[in-house]
């Protein structure tokens, strides 16, 4: 057994367990005391969350002296098996919720650092309260026809969304997805053009296939990703031309290199185009239209 490293640990490394924001924020927090310390660890992740890193199926036990569990309750099967397995390291749970003091997976730990659990009137504060920052990333509205079909052949909506959000989850940015469509009795929708317009107007970028989603995130002076989901060009394409907006690709030009493109380009120079764009809306008088 090598001395003095560590394995890092938590519900983000089991292939049945699930990872929360809170869990890996904590985890970053520890990080940053072992790296401090100057100590030598791994951080064991299930392959559904870092295919690369080190698995638990895969770290040799012998390895370690040290094993961490960070975050989360301590309870059932999965953790009283990393006593089994690393019996042999020091076993210290820090920053979680004990459920049951009789419970393997608890009393197999030499020390326990709960933030709260039963009886306890007094508890510690997570420790992703005072996780390092992370660098703030593009906040992402996601608009699609969600099935609301375009009238007429070459209608390709269901593939378009299909490219765009497999292409979204390899994006370092936040995600919402939005919906156009008001609802004053579902607390998912907006009520008001007020309250979505609103939630527009905070985002950094809106990715769409619908006109309504191009044209309100211009309105708002957001920049819009736009894929028009009918062959050759349909309503989409058609109001990018009247608004003046490059960013728009048919069905057939969807691929991760032009997606990339204008998705930098929405970020840097497009960003005062849309602000123009929006001051420019926001100024137009009502159109006049001619009497039935």
């Amino acid at each position: 057994m090598s001395g003095g490293r560590t394995l890092v640990t938590g519900w983000f490394s089991f292939p049945r367990g699930e990872a929360t924001a809170g869990d890996v924020l904590a985890l970053r927090h520890v990080e940053a005391r072992l790296k401090l310390a100057g100590a030598s660890y791994d951080v064991a992740w299930s392959p559904g969350l870092r295919s690369q890193a080190v698995s638990l199926d895969d770290a040799d036990p012998q390895r370690y002296s040290r094993l961490l569990f960070v975050c989360g309750p301590v309870a059932g099967e999965q953790i009283a098996a990393l006593h089994e397995r690393f019996a042999h390291c020091f076993r210290v749970a820090l920053g979680v919720s004990t459920v049951d003091p009789a419970d393997p997976a608890l009393s197999g730990f030499h020390r326990v650092m709960s933030r709260d659990g039963p009886g306890t009137l007094r508890g510690r504060v997570d420790l992703a309260a005072s996780a390092p920052a992370e660098k703030p990333v593009p906040v992402a509205g996601v608009v699609l026809s969600g099935g609301r079909r375009e009238c007429g052949t070459g209608v390709r909506d269901d593939a378009v969304a299909e490219a765009l959000t497999s292409w979204m989850c390899g994006k370092n940015c936040a995600r919402l997805e939005l919906d156009t469509r008001l609802d004053a009795r579902d607390w998912r929708r907006s009520a008001t053009c007020g309250q979505y317009l609103s939630v527009l107007e905070r985002l950094d970028v809106v990715v769409t296939d619908r006109l309504h989603g191009l044209v309100l995130a211009l309105r708002s002076g957001v920049p819009a990703l736009a894929v028009d989901p009918v062959d050759g060009g349909g309503t989409v394409s058609a109001q990018a031309r009247v608004c003046r907006w490059p960013a728009v690709l048919h069905p057939e030009d969807v691929t991760p290199r032009l997606l990339d493109h204008w998705w930098a380009w929405c970020l840097g120079r497009g960003r005062e185009l849309a602000a123009e764009r929006g001051r420019d809306f926001r100024a137009r008088r009502p159109a006049r239209y001619p009497s039935p």
